[in-house]
Parts: structure tokens; C-alpha cells; sequence
């Protein structure tokens, strides 16, 4: 399946910042340009930029043009931070326990989540995290390989997959939605929870640079977990 027009112009477009071609404040090729460039309608180039406007990657200006927007780091409800510095800011110890890595695909569902196309290559971790030897959180994950491509050769009982993240992917934009679930089996074993007692679930989604850079789910022990935060 080929790719869209307009997909190949966010492209150009996302590889020219990546690379350091077009720096933050710079402007980037107007729309009639990238009109004869790509050959395509304007209505094609207008939709690669509105969206990457919309993604926070460039910036519009009535008048004089479109340019490359500067990198925000955003603080909403949920500080984006690693749950071991969580626990080290408790004085507590933080101990994780690797239960997966591996290459895998990105079935329908993920694959339209992150905006790339069924079968392409994602890495996928899954890893226990403990308070004082107790379970409070099961971190599931997939990376984006364009965006993170040492992700397998980390040492996750040493850092974090967010830790890892935050240098390789540095966050443009965070998307997230908190809720109560019941776990599977494996799951409520692993977290050590009671029979009847139900997860908190934080599903996470992570931009940098217009791509999305992982997805997570995150499982906590409702009877042991709380969020918490302000802006």
C-alpha cells in the first residue's frame, strides 16, 4: 500500500527538522512550493501542515509563513516522570524485574494508534516495578523504533523505558486517559493483588517530533496507588 500524499509531505518535512536541516524559529518551504515540489493539490499540502501545526512540530503565521515550532515539554495532571524517581522521591527503593523485550509487529489496532502502517516494527517491553520489594506498577510498552532504535540494548533494571525515552525522544506532546480495570490473571499475580480488587490503568500516549514515540499501558493496584498532581 502506497503512502498518502499528503503522509509523504509530513515526511519531508519531519526528516528535514530531525536531521537539523530547519531549526526551531526557522520557516519551512511555503505551501506553493511544496505544491510544485510534490506535485499534489493544495488542499494535500494544506492538510500536512495544519496537522503538524496541530501536532505542535510547526508553527503558522498569518501573513509571513510557517515555521518550525520550539520543543515544549508539557505538565498536565500526570507528571511525566519515571515511577522510579517517584519512588526514589518517597525514600524509597526501587527494584525492577524485566519480564519481556522483543522486536514485534504492530497489529490493527497499534498500528493505527501510532499512526504507522499493520506489520510495522515495534520493540515491546513489559517489566514488574517495586516499592520496598512490593509490586505497584506493570509497565507494558511499545517504542517506536525510528524514534528510539536502542531500545532493546537497554538495562532496564538499571533505567527506566521512560528514562530512556526522555533522552532519545525528547516529548513534544502527551496524550492519556486514566481508568479502573479488572486485570487478568497474570496480572493480578504479578502485582500481588486481592482477588476482588481492581487496577488502575494509565494508557499513555507519547509525540516527539510530530511521531508518536511509545504507547503504554500502566497497571497499578488500585488498593495500593493513587494519581496525583496539579498544573
Amino acid at each position: 500500500m502506497s503512502t498518502p500524499a499528503y503522509q509523504q509531505i509530513k515526511d519531508y518535512l519531519l526528516s528535514e527538522i530531525q536531521a537539523g536541516r530547519w531549526r526551531a524559529g526557522d520557516q519551512v518551504p511555503s505551501e506553493n512550493e511544496l505544491v510544485k515540489r510534490f506535485d499534489v493539490a493544495r488542499m494535500t499540502v494544506n492538510r500536512a501542515v495544519r496537522e503538524l501545526a496541530a501536532e505542535g512540530v510547526l508553527t503558522r503565521s498569518q501573513g509571513a509563513g510557517t515555521f518550525v515550532a520550539a520543543t515544549k515539554y508539557q505538565s498536565t495532571l500526570v507528571d511525566i516522570k519515571s515511577i522510579a524517581e517517584e519512588i526514589r522521591a518517597r525514600g524509597h527503593e526501587h527494584t525492577a524485574e524485566l519480564l519481556k523485550l522483543q522486536a514485534v509487529k504492530a497489529d490493527t489496532t497499534l498500528a493505527a494508534e501510532m499512526g504507522l502502517q499493520v506489520g510495522a516494527p515495534l520493540f515491546y517491553s513489559l517489566i514488574l516495578h517495586r516499592e520496598n520489594g512490593l509490586p505497584i506498577q506493570l509497565e507494558e510498552r511499545w517504542a517506536n523504533p525510528q524514534l528510539a532504535p536502542d531500545y532493546l540494548k537497554q538495562d532496564y533494571s538499571r533505567i527506566t523505558p521512560n528514562e530512556y525515552l526522555t533522552r532519545a525522544a525528547p516529548l513534544s506532546r502527551v496524550e492519556y486517559r486514566i481508568e479502573a480495570r479488572r486485570p487478568d490473571r497474570t496480572a493480578k499475580a504479578r502485582l500481588a493483588m486481592d482477588k476482588d480488587e481492581p487496577c488502575l490503568v494509565l494508557h499513555r500516549r507519547t509525540y516527539s517530533s510530530g511521531l508518536v514515540a511509545s504507547v503504554a499501558n500502566l497497571y497499578h493496584p488500585a488498593g495500593r496507588y493513587q494519581f496525583s498532581g496539579h498544573f
